[in-house]
């Protein structure tokens, strides 16, 4: 055998075994509850993890609201679920995150349409973009579809969660809100600050951290809990969509090591239906277990100032504050 067959060999066991270490130390969500009669929205619910969520919470009973910009991939999926899960009660409803008026209509239409809300989860996402891009709110692109949109979203839904509590919200994280070192609360859209992709995309997601814990100060006491979450490594196709160099590299290195998406869904499912964690909030997760964030995301007064300058982003309205 030649020696680069050897290594080529030698390679492959490596990457066999760290993955199945890294798969059989994951969490697994063990929670039998059942959620007939409850309404479950998850946001950017047509692939990945958010669609693996989805199927659990409709085999559990719930309805299922898939939020979602693609609405033709978005139905295929409903009807796929409906078909595994024999629950015809999945919808899907358009939502672009990074689209502040499109927030403000499938809220609006939320409101009108659904007489309960007892789980939100706030999952779409994207892995952030090579070059800076603005939308027609004059937000960051990246920020503004992991997070401002779910700040809007879920301040506008804030009521009907009350009335329905007890309920749960879950804003999906990941590990790398620990990159961001530096928060500033008047430039969170890079207008000032120098770019790049992983540098916002890690700011979006310290941003869903920070977001969490003030959020579940302003809640206390209404029976509606708020935590955050990181997935891990799950090989989904949120890494291909720009077609970029570093994105394709996450992609092949996170399929060869990496969690699959029913695997990497297991956290949010636990923090959506697991009694373990009734009352829990304002908590970040890992592997199905209370973690610890970043030093910056355990910040209570960066949360405070960053809570105030996304309501000003995007223009809360006072009809639209329900906290």
């Amino acid at each position: 055998m030649a020696v680069w067959q050897i290594l080529l060999t030698v390679v492959g066991i490596l990457v066999g075994v760290i993955r199945f270490v890294y798969n059989f130390q994951a969490g697994r969500c063990k929670s039998q509850k059942k959620l007939e009669g409850k309404t479950v929205i998850v946001t950017g619910s047509s692939a990945g993890i958010g669609k693996s969520a989805a199927q659990d919470f409709a085999r559990r009973g719930a309805r299922v609201i898939l939020a979602c910009r693609n609405l033709e991939k978005a139905q295929r999926v409903a009807d796929e679920i409906i078909k595994n899960s024999g629950n015809n009660h999945v919808v899907v409803r358009k939502l672009d995150t990074s689209d502040l008026s499109s927030v403000r209509q499938f809220a609006n239409e939320i409101i009108k349409a659904e007489e309960s809300l007892h789980i939100l989860v706030n999952n779409a996402g994207i892995a952030g973009e090579p070059k800076r891009k603005f939308t027609a709110d004059g937000l960051e692109l990246t920020m503004a579809t992991n997070y401002y949109g779910h700040f809007l979203l879920t301040n506008m839904l804030l009521k009907l969660l009350k009335k329905s509590a007890p309920s749960r919200i879950i804003n999906v994280s990941s590990v790398m809100h620990n990159y961001c070192k530096k928060l500033d609360p008047e430039d969170l859209n890079f207008e000032k600050m120098s770019f790049g992709r992983i540098k916002v995309y890690s700011q979006s997601k310290l941003c869903n951290v920070l977001f969490t814990l003030e959020l579940s100060e302003k809640l206390r006491g209404t029976g509606v809990t708020a935590n955050s979450m990181n997935p891990g490594a799950v090989c989904t196709e949120i890494w291909t969509k720009d077609n970029s160099v570093i994105g394709y590299v996450q992609f092949v290195l996170f399929k060869l090591v990496g969690k699959d998406c029913d695997l990497g869904a297991q956290t949010i499912i636990y923090l959506a239906v697991s009694e373990d964690v009734d009352g829990v909030s304002g908590k970040y997760f890992e592997e199905c277990k209370d973690s610890q964030c970043s030093k910056l995301g355990r910040h209570r007064g960066f949360a405070k100032k960053l809570w105030e300058a996304s309501e000003l982003d995007v223009k809360l309205q006072p009809e639209e504050v329900h906290y």
